[in-house]
């Protein structure tokens, strides 16, 4: 990870829309500064040609360069078949608050989150935020606006983790689709009764791409804590004894399946499914992500 990255990641800055702001402008800028200037959350296409402005195009979309040349407006038309809306959604159940080396999987999940809504401004994307439990779901809308980033920033910074995943009620509105989207889930996949399945299986239509980011820790996978241990659902509260010495093997071999299960069910639906574990500096993954992506809209 990078050290300037690594330094930031305390609580006092974490904690902060500046921090947050400052965090993933490091990150964003970082590996852009390089090779992968033409990166980009929405479809990357390339400019290809200009066409003259008409009545009702996005003012933000004018070519004042070709202005300033020609003294007559014009679009560049690759740009506006790039923009799209970016929905980013958070699970806020309890149990995102899981923490291994000082990082929970909510804290990772508001990074990732922060790095990628940045770089869709630069895009000039619209984006929005939601985040779900079943005590409260926080909703920024999809907007383009001077103030949407740190709109955007303020609702990951004082976001909590708790309760469970919201089963039924408000949960409606996140499947209000309009145009060409991506949807950003950020899970660790746990709930009952597949209501987290059914939930994205619901946010894929023909016309978007969801990309869901699976958030794991080492220990949680590989069980390697050595000892024997009373283990609580951070969900339900439900303690459960064990020896993971004992049992290392067959919890293993369980969670292994568990995950294959999940990529296999996500890629059956057409999702982008990505098992991220959370000690993984953030820059990388987003920048292997946008790598993979990019190879796959050629």
């Amino acid at each position: 990870m990078d050290a300037r990255i690594k330094e930031l990641l305390k609580p006092e800055v974490l904690n902060t829309v500046s921090g947050l702001e400052l965090i993933a402008r490091v990150i964003v800028e970082g590996f852009m500064s390089g090779s992968n200037k033409s990166q980009s959350v929405g479809s990357g296409q390339e400019f290809s040609q200009y066409r003259s402005y008409q009545p009702g195009d996005d003012l933000r979309q004018l070519d004042w360069k070709m202005f300033a040349r020609s003294e007559r407006y014009y679009i560049k038309q690759a740009e506006i078949e790039a923009n799209i809306t970016v929905k980013f959604m958070l699970d806020a159940s309890h149990s995102m608050s899981y923490a291994e080396e000082g990082m929970s999987k909510l804290q990772y999940a508001k990074v990732m989150t922060a790095a990628f809504a940045y770089l869709a401004r630069k895009q000039s994307d619209t984006f929005g935020l939601f985040a779900v439990n079943d005590k409260n779901i926080k909703v920024v809308q999809p907007r383009f606006e001077q103030q949407q980033f740190i709109r955007f920033l303020n609702e990951l910074v004082h976001l909590k983790s708790e309760g469970s995943w919201s089963k039924n009620g408000g949960v409606e509105q996140l499947f209000d689709h309009h145009g060409k989207e991506m949807i950003v889930f950020m899970t660790d996949l746990y709930d009952d009764a597949e209501d987290l399945q059914q939930f994205i299986a619901r946010l894929k239509t023909p016309r978007n791409e969801v990309i869901v980011f699976h958030l794991m820790g080492r220990h949680e996978t590989e069980f390697d804590f050595n000892g024997s241990y009373t283990f609580e659902d951070l969900e339900s509260g439900m303690r459960t004894k064990a020896n993971t010495v004992t049992q290392q093997k067959d919890y293993s071999k369980r969670i292994k399946k568990w995950l294959q299960s999940s990529r296999a069910w996500m890629l059956e639906k057409q999702i982008n499914y990505q098992l991220i574990f959370f000690d993984e500096p953030v820059e990388a993954v987003l920048r292997n992500f946008l790598t993979v992506r990019k190879s796959l809209i050629r």
